[in-house]
């Protein structure tokens, strides 16, 4: 089963649209909105809809396949074979935190072309980069955390 759960203080009504399916969320205290829908998948693409607004992507995404305002993506983290389990970072306290801007990085502006110049930030001695690639355009801003790069 899917929860579906978003802030949205000021809403009168919140839908939550699945494939071609839409379900009504119920109002919690503290501005919260839940929606249960057993049939979502892992990988089923949604939206929540406010006031019987447009569709728009959920705030707390970790997987926006089409972009900041195309629809998010179910994402189980549990099927990853994680196998870093002794694996850990060095304190914040003594991090060297670079902000990285997707967008103006690489010429090609991607994630995918960001990885291979990492280790030139290690290089520089920056032990974490905060990846900031969530709005759209090549010289976007704004979210995310810090990354260990080693």
């Amino acid at each position: 089963m899917s929860e579906f759960r978003v802030w949205a203080p000021n809403a009168q009504r919140m839908q939550v649209r699945l494939a071609n399916y839409i379900h009504e969320m119920e109002s919690l205290p503290g501005g919260w909105w839940l929606a249960n829908a057993p049939e979502a998948p892992v990988g089923a693409d949604y939206s929540f809809i406010v006031d019987d607004g447009d569709p728009l992507p959920d705030p707390r995404s970790p997987w926006q396949p089409y972009g900041v305002r195309g629809p998010s993506r179910l994402l189980d983290h549990s099927l990853f074979p994680w196998s870093d389990g002794r694996w850990q970072a060095a304190p914040l306290s003594s991090a060297i935190v670079y902000e990285l801007h997707i967008g103006t990085f690489t010429p090609e502006g991607a994630f995918d072309s960001a990885v291979t110049r990492l280790s030139h930030l290690v290089s520089l001695g920056v032990t974490h980069a905060v990846g900031r690639g969530d709005q759209p355009g090549r010289t976007g801003k704004h979210g995310g955390a810090p990354l260990p790069l080693r």
